[in-house]
Formats: C-alpha cells, structure tokens, sequence
C-alpha cells in the first residue's frame, strides 16, 4: 500500500510540474548591440535565452541579501547602480563579520564583451562569476547548498522560478542563469560621448580638446566604444606592500603577469571612483598625473605604451577629465529597469 501511495504521490508532481509546464510562455527578449559597436566575443545567451521572466528572477536575486550569510550583504551592496554598479567613493567594499575585500568592485556593464571577469581575469563566464563574490568570506560569506534552502522557503520565489524555467525547481543552475540574464543586461551607451557620435549633441571646446589628448594617449588601450580593450596589463602601479597583490600572477602562476590587471572601461568613470585595482587613487585628475610622472618605469613587466610614462600637458590634463566626464551615462544611473524591485 505504501508502495502505492509513492507512485501515486510521484504522479501527482508530476502532473503539477506538466501543468506548469504547460503554462510556461516566456516573453523572449532581443539583446541590442549598439550601432556602431564590435559583436560580443561570446554569445552569453546561447544558452541561456533571456526572458523577461528570467530577467526579474536575476533582479530579485540581485537585491536578495539572503544570498549572503547573515542576510545583509545582496550583491547591490558592492554594485550600486548610481555609481554604474560599482561601490560609489569607498576603496574597498564592506562584507560579511566587518571585513573588507582587498580589491576595489568593479563597475557591472557590458559584461557581453568580457571574455575573461574580474580583475584577474579569474573568472571566464558570466555565469559563474556570482560564485566567487557568495562563497568568499570576505564578501557575501556563504554557500550554495544554504542559499538554495534560504530561497526555497519562500513561495515568490517558486512562482518566479517557474515563470522563467518552466517548474519551480530551484537550483544553482537555474539561480545563476537569471543571474546572468540580470547582469548580461546593463548596458550603457547613452552617454554625451554617444549622443555627439550620433550627431545629437556637440562637444564644448575643452571636451574636443580632451578628446584629441584622449585619441592621441589612450585609446590604445581604453579602445572606443567600450573604452577598453579587455586586455590584462601593468600600468606601473607599486606593489602595496600590505596587500601584496600580484594581480593576474594570482591566476596564472606567471611571473610574466606580474601587477598585471584587468583594463577597467572608462565609461561611467565619473561616478566609479576610488579608481585602480585598489581604489588607491581618489580623483580623475591624479589618475592623469600618475600617467603623466607616478609610472614605476623599473617594474619588469609594465606594459610597453608606458616605459617612457605619457606626455601630457597641465592643460590637456584638465580638457582630458572634461572630456571623461561626457562618458557618463546617466539613462543606466537612473534607469528604473534596474532599479531595486518593491
């Protein structure tokens, strides 16, 4: 009898999961490359189709500080979105039991175009990449299994779940598709940069001054559109001996890799601040002067654009930092899409 009442308990899931399945329309959502722009590397939704469904799962989760130990660390906490999902004005970013990482956050955009995440470049998928930061002690200070139970209790989720995958199964894989579909979607491309390149804005005389300077001595790595070229190099930061980050070394064993970091894009770079890998750097305007006479030029491995530092004037200095700010794009700063969900 007891036999009986699995098989027919086992049925009945069943049954509940093929009527849900039965109900599962996603609404598909196109993702937009910006004229003009290179395709994506990759296509991050190949196989993760974004939905709109998926899309509010990743927010919520996004929001969600039970994927945190103790329930107060949501991965918004480090990725503010007025500060172009990056930590606004703080060197490192507060986690679990009062620690600190030992890396500034970087900004969360454009991720489409990223082979290769964080500042090490450790991570190679957008979809694994939100395992580092919720298993890290320093940081959200959790693990898997437990954040899975956290959001099994809860009857939203369920509903969302099967809204976005088709039943309510809850697992690290379907968590870390919405994830992605959440974080795959910030884009920014609405900057004044991007309104005078479609002719719908103009420059003032010292952004096209900046801009000039900007083509002439650092587009070579913080390439347009992106403002970056994804590459891994030594800008001739000194070693912090407290932190002893040997950056990209910590990843590949090379000593060839030595200080060698992620280039961060420039977009945004207004509201990103403290800035470097280390958030040592609290200005624009000392960004520039480090450039311009802070470059070690005796660390082995700096990258060749900058063995003889950059010759930048006290004038371009100032038309450089206007013509940065015109690539803040204030749509993403304040777009409710993305916004914390009641």
């Amino acid at each position: 009898m007891l036999g009986a009442v699995t098989v027919l308990v086992e049925a009945c899931k069943k049954n509940d999961l093929t009527t849900i399945s039965s109900r599962y329309h996603p609404t598909y959502l196109s993702f937009k490359i910006p004229a003009g722009w290179p395709q994506p590397p990759t296509d991050i939704f190949k196989t993760n189709p974004l939905t709109e469904e998926g899309f509010q799962l990743g927010k919520k989760l996004f929001y969600d500080g039970r994927l945190s130990k103790d329930g107060n660390f949501p991965c918004a906490s480090c990725h503010q979105q007025f500060a172009a999902f990056a930590t606004y004005d703080h060197q490192f970013s507060h986690g679990f039991n009062n620690s600190f990482t030992f890396r500034n956050a970087p900004a969360l955009f454009n991720l489409a175009w990223m082979k290769e995440m964080h500042w090490d470049g450790g991570i190679n998928h957008i979809e694994v990449q939100p395992l580092a930061p919720i298993t890290n002690i320093q940081e959200m200070a959790e693990n898997i299994g437990d954040v899975l139970k956290k959001l099994s209790i809860d009857s939203s989720y369920h509903r969302m779940f099967a809204a976005a995958f088709g039943d309510t199964a809850i697992n690290s894989q379907r968590m870390l598709k919405a994830l992605a579909q959440f974080m795959g979607s910030i884009q920014s491309f609405n900057s004044k940069y991007d309104q005078v390149k479609k002719g719908e804005a103009s420059f003032t005389i010292a952004e096209q001054n900046g801009y000039a300077t900007f083509q002439a001595k650092c587009n070579a790595c913080h390439t347009e559109p992106l403002f970056t070229d994804n590459s891994f190099r030594n800008n001739g930061l000194s070693l912090d001996p407290i932190l002893n980050d040997q950056g990209r070394m910590r990843i590949t064993g090379k000593p060839t890799d030595s200080l060698v970091f992620k280039v961060p894009s420039l977009r945004n770079i207004q509201y990103t601040g403290p800035y470097m890998h280390d958030g040592r750097i609290f200005s624009l305007s000392q960004v520039v002067a480090h450039y311009q006479t802070g470059i070690d030029i005796r660390q082995p491995t700096l990258d060749s654009l900058l063995k003889n530092r950059l010759s930048i004037t006290n004038q371009e200095k100032v038309d450089l930092v206007e013509f940065l700010q015109t690539l803040t794009d204030q749509v993403l700063l304040h777009d409710t899409r993305f916004e914390q969900p009641n």
